[in-house]
């Protein structure tokens, strides 16, 4: 089963402490499933850990939770190589999922090792077959042309070469990270980035095709922004920010 056209659910949340487990997945993650529209079985998903270097605790977690949910979770684990076989064979592989969820970490990271082993590619080719694509922090500004990252170090920088799939910027963890709004700001305002489309924690960017169609959350009273240049240019350019309401998941 895949979603009728490509789409895409970019966040800042998806995970919440579980009850004899690590963590579930919460409503963020569940909607991804229902967008594929996947019905009468279970719905199959690859977990992608690379930007925290597919850490086996974490891919553990993620299992448990995955058990939970009733899904049927497999993880496409690129240390020390991958786990699924060559391109070809990690292609076929993605293009039968309903949902790729991909895990926060380094960005930066991750956009080279994809590239190393041309998932740029695949997963453009996947993302246009219907597959949905998915993640949080990390695993949302890969699909962008880029967003803000402390991939290089604690201090907050741009990150520029993403997959360019959703041609926006976008910032993640806008609300609770010092430093993320004004920074997507400046980058709007000095034209690092292009218009940049950001989450507040808990809150995801459902996207069909490259239209934003649908701004839910999975917890209450988040919301997410759209930031683009208003006036000016060279050093007196100003940015501007536009919040958009979210619709409460349940």
């Amino acid at each position: 089963m895949s979603a009728d056209q490509p789409t895409i659910l970019a966040t800042s949340g998806g995970y919440k402490p579980g009850v004899r487990t690590a963590l579930e997945f919460n409503a963020l993650v569940h909607h991804a499933v229902e967008l594929s529209g996947v019905s009468a079985r279970a719905p199959r998903i690859t977990h992608l850990g690379t930007a925290s270097g597919d850490q086996r605790w974490f891919n553990n977690d993620i299992s448990e939770a995955a058990r939970v949910a009733g899904f049927e979770l497999k993880h496409l684990n690129l240390f020390p190589m991958p786990n699924l076989g060559d391109a070809a064979e990690l292609e076929a592989h993605l293009l039968a999922q309903d949902v790729v969820w991909v895990n926060g970490g380094s960005v930066a990271n991750l956009l080279a090792v994809w590239r190393v082993h041309g998932l740029d590619h695949i997963f453009r080719r996947v993302w246009q077959a219907g597959v949905v694509l998915a993640g949080v922090s990390a695993g949302s500004i890969c699909w962008f042309d880029g967003g803000t990252t402390d991939s290089f170090g604690p201090e907050l920088r741009a990150v520029t070469n993403g997959l360019g799939l959703l041609p926006y910027g976008n910032g993640v963890h806008y609300d609770s990270e010092p430093g993320r709004r004004l920074l997507v700001h400046r980058l709007v305002a000095d034209g690092t980035l292009g218009v940049t489309h950001c989450t507040d924690d808990g809150v995801g960017l459902v996207y069909r095709g490259t239209e934003l169609i649908d701004v839910v959350t999975e917890v209450p009273g988040k919301s997410a922004y759209i930031v683009s240049t208003a006036a000016g240019e060279g050093p007196d350019a100003v940015a501007s920010e536009q919040r958009l309401a979210a619709r409460l998941l349940h």
